[in-house]
């Protein structure tokens, strides 16, 4: 899949108004895409510089959230019905060189794998949200791994995530 322009700016101006929740229903999207993975049913959802990814009782959402703290966990577990959750997350501020190659590089990694979706939003073309989701083996069966990127190119930051949701 290739990135998407987005008719929308930024709703999330920084990388540390973002936060983390499992229990929010859907949010206004400027994209959406669904897609099965390793026979799983995920929905992709892009927001104002942030996402979700609806997937079994899964409803992960990172976002600029005015009723959640902010700032995103370094790592969150959970035990949920049938799965077992692991999330994790880091925020990197790169000189421009870098975060032009590492947008370059996250760019790439969407346009090669067709269970992703990509946004990029106006005035910049390395201001990004992307998820990218794959099939994963676990010890108890099936499982899905993905990962998101939010950029901020005005600050060099760079937002990463991963998931990885695992049958049990």
């Amino acid at each position: 899949m290739h990135a998407i322009s987005l008719g929308a700016p930024y709703l999330d101006t920084d990388a540390d108004q973002l936060c983390f929740s499992l229990e929010l229903p859907e949010r206004p999207a400027l994209a959406e895409r669904a897609v099965t993975v390793g026979g799983i049913d995920v929905r992709l959802r892009l927001l104002g510089a942030s996402h979700q990814v609806f997937v079994g009782p899964v409803r992960e959402t990172v976002a600029c959230l005015r009723e959640t703290d902010r700032g995103l966990p370094a790592a969150h577990r959970s035990e949920l019905p049938g799965w077992t959750y692991d999330f994790s997350a880091e925020t990197r501020r790169l000189e421009p060189a870098a975060f032009s190659a590492e947008v370059a590089r996250v760019l790439a990694l969407v346009a090669a794998n067709p269970d992703s979706l990509c946004g990029i939003f106006p005035g910049s073309p390395e201001a990004v949200t992307a998820v990218v989701v794959e099939a994963a083996d676990g010890p108890s069966g099936g499982g899905l791994v993905w990962r998101t990127w939010h950029t901020y190119p005005q600050h060099g930051q760079i937002v990463s995530t991963h998931t990885r949701l695992e049958a049990r």
